[in-house]
């Protein structure tokens, strides 16, 4: 996760996270990718049913219901373990998070547990009362999953009226005064709409929009091919550069994330070395702080049925069921060879990454990426567009 309204637009200086001494349980939520212990924001699909058909799901969910999911009971035994061993933050996923009834009181039991509860949907379920639900209950935020304009956000969803009924759900956040941001996974069939994109950020008044780089999982592998380019990437990276900035300059500012590339760091640190030399030195700091792809360590994920996986994208490899063992165990249990792997990858990453200068920036980029073109885990990142210049 990479900040661009952060670095790039100078919201956010070294000190600010200096002065909470770094510490995920100290630090607020937008400083706490500069965290130094990296304890595990957990994604939880705590349902695979959901109510559309998208064709880049990750989690192969469909409009059906499942008899493997996590009961209530199993999910506050979950949440118990998960406030213990220090998780700042859970992510309350699908399918449809808000398909399930017993979602508010999940997210309360988080919250009442010390934990900040954000949750990722298409909106389309969420009504004003469901809002105001979610509002009293304490939840820190809603992130929308929306894909471009009617048009291509619905056939991307798999169900007309997607749309529009995801900007009902926007606007009863606003109402019920709960942050909410939007959701964008950028490919060749969607990029055209990033422009439009931006202004309904500030058309509608979204404070916050992260762009998503294509994962090849779940049904996004089939879009392997729709991917951009290298070129089509640096082109579209500086695009969100350019507009967080635009926006900015107005007085209109956002908070604009791109999410599961890596390389965007260096990228934006070159640029900025180039433009703005003093910001740049600053801007390296807290990339060193962010330190690049954290699956396995700063990021994990449970699934509906609890097995646990490095993030939401690898669910081709369980570490184990936490109806058989809890989290925090199966977490640091590094006797799993893949997960002492993953806590000190950069030793085993081959190829053009194992010698790039941006090593201790990225940490070598999306490994099941990786793994999802070569075969082989350790393999450069496909989607790294740096090039052999820039990384030498």
């Amino acid at each position: 996760m990479i900040g661009i309204s952060k670095l790039y637009c100078g919201t956010v200086e070294p000190s600010d996270a200096l002065r909470y001494g770094r510490k995920s349980s100290k630090l607020p939520s937008h400083l706490l990718q500069f965290s130094s212990d990296k304890r595990p924001v957990v994604v939880w699909n705590i349902t695979r049913k959901c109510n559309l058909k998208c064709v880049h799901c990750y989690a192969h969910a469909k409009n059906i219901s499942f008899e493997n999911e996590l009961s209530t009971k199993e999910g506050k035994k979950l949440l118990d373990d998960l406030a213990q061993f220090g998780v700042p933050v859970i992510l309350f996923s699908g399918g449809e998070p808000t398909i399930r009834k017993d979602l508010p009181e999940l997210a309360a039991h988080a919250v009442e547990k010390g934990m900040r509860a954000v949750i990722s949907t298409n909106g389309t379920l969420i009504s004003q009362k469901m809002a105001r639900i979610l509002k009293e209950i304490g939840l820190s935020y809603v992130g929308i999953s929306i894909d471009g304009m009617e048009e291509i956000n619905d056939r991307f969803r798999g169900v007309n009226g997607a749309y529009k009924s995801a900007l009902e759900g926007i606007e009863n956040c606003k109402e019920a005064g709960i942050k909410v941001g939007l959701r964008f996974t950028i490919n060749k069939l969607n990029a055209a709409e990033m422009p439009a994109i931006f202004k309904l950020l500030e058309e509608m008044d979204i404070p916050r929009a992260c762009f998503y780089h294509l994962v090849y999982a779940g049904r996004g592998s089939q879009l392997v091919n729709d991917d951009l380019s290298h070129e089509e990437t640096r082109y579209y990276v500086d695009m969100i550069m350019d507009l967080t900035k635009k926006l900015h300059d107005k007085g209109k500012p956002k908070e604009i994330l791109t999410v599961d590339n890596h390389a965007d760091g260096p990228y934006l640190y070159l640029r900025l070395l180039k433009e703005d030399p003093a910001r740049a030195k600053d801007v390296l700091e807290l990339l060193k702080m962010n330190e690049g792809n954290s699956s396995g360590r700063g990021i994990g994920c449970i699934s509906w049925d609890g097995e646990v996986y490095a993030d939401q994208f690898w669910r081709h490899h369980s570490f184990g069921n936490i109806k058989d063992r809890p989290f925090s165990e199966i977490w640091t249990d590094t006797s799993e060879p893949l997960m002492k792997k993953l806590k000190e990858k950069k030793k085993y990453i081959n190829g053009r990454c194992s010698t790039c200068r941006w090593l201790d920036v990225c940490a070598g980029n999306f490994r099941v990426r990786a793994e999802a073109v070569t075969g082989d885990v350790w393999a450069p990142d496909p989607a790294c567009y740096l090039t052999d210049e820039e990384i030498s």
